[in-house]
């Protein structure tokens, strides 16, 4: 049995799936807010109650908001900040009495589709977050490739490509430069861009609803949208040249992304031909937490 561990800002969410992928157990808890010492013992409450439950024990996968720095073995770069600087794996392993396997919540998500989802089967696979911000993760023949520096993935904190006159700079980012591709394609990104352009404060949601019911100005803010989202994803097919890229985070559910992007990402590929396939997720919201419990592998 295998147990994968969602690790939100909000939620903690456990999944129990047995050795062919069957949902076995699902459960949340709230997340102790602001509490380092709480999520580690409400983590090992969760497992212990799931094991109680099932009358099995488990390997045990953690989906974090972050990673774990290789130089000093402790969290780095979490919205959750109460982990940042905090010993994560090393304080789940002693409170479970067990090694973990861990790993960023996007990589998760792709590791997720690749092994059973939307991209099953493929030899290389790139899992896009599309939400509050933009995270990536690759897998390469089942595996997570997490890279040296544990960011292999991280394409939205990179530049947006092939940038028109008006994109430049671009906004300012958290990390401290401008014009990233997540102050670009994350549902703020879109709002932000929108009221720059027409002058209207709406939510992503309401100019996704308002394009697809024929509004002409948000029908323009998500043509853009698709077009700076093609950019994106063709520099990602020029340096990894994946088989699938599965689309994930509340974006994922615009279905003329999967329309209008391959149509455009070609004049962006160095490539006479594009055969990468554009894909929404198989298990939805479901994927960051089944990817964390096959973080342990299927056999």
């Amino acid at each position: 049995m295998r147990i994968g561990i969602d690790l939100g800002g909000t939620k903690i969410e456990l999944i129990a799936l047995a050795a062919d992928g069957a949902e076995l157990l699902r459960f949340r808890r709230p997340t102790p807010a602001g509490d380092y010492h709480q999520t580690v013992s409400m983590i090992a409450e969760m497992v212990s109650q799931a094991e109680k439950q099932l009358a099995a024990t488990a390997t045990v996968g953690i989906g974090t908001p972050g990673a774990e720095s290789r130089l000093t073995g402790l969290m780095k770069n979490c919205n959750s900040t109460c982990l940042n600087g905090r010993p994560l794996k090393g304080g789940l392993e002693q409170a479970l009495g067990r090694p973990v396997r861990m790993s960023n919540d996007a990589n998760c998500f792709a590791l997720s589709e690749a092994v059973d989802g939307a991209a099953r089967a493929a030899n290389i696979v790139f899992g896009v977050i599309l939400g509050t911000g933009v995270g990536g993760g690759i897998v390469v023949h089942g595996s997570v490739l997490e890279g040296a520096n544990r960011i292999a993935g991280e394409w939205g904190h990179n530049p947006l490509p092939s940038p028109a006159q008006g994109e430049l700079p671009g906004p300012a980012c958290y990390c401290g430069r401008a014009g990233c591709i997540e102050r670009w394609l994350s549902g703020p990104g879109i709002s932000a861009d929108h009221l720059h352009v027409f002058g209207s404060d709406y939510s992503a949601e309401y100019i996704v609803q308002q394009a697809q019911a024929g509004h002409p100005d948000c029908r323009q803010t998500l043509d853009t949208y698709c077009n700076r989202l093609a950019r994106s994803l063709a520099g990602i097919i020029n340096t990894l040249d994946p088989d699938v890229i599965v689309l994930g985070g509340g974006l994922s559910n615009i279905d003329l992304l999967y329309a209008q992007v391959p149509q455009l990402w070609g004049q962006y590929v160095f490539s006479d031909e594009v055969r990468t396939r554009l894909l929404p997720p198989l298990h939805g919201d479901s994927s960051g937490v089944r990817g964390a419990a096959w973080l342990w592998g299927r056999k």
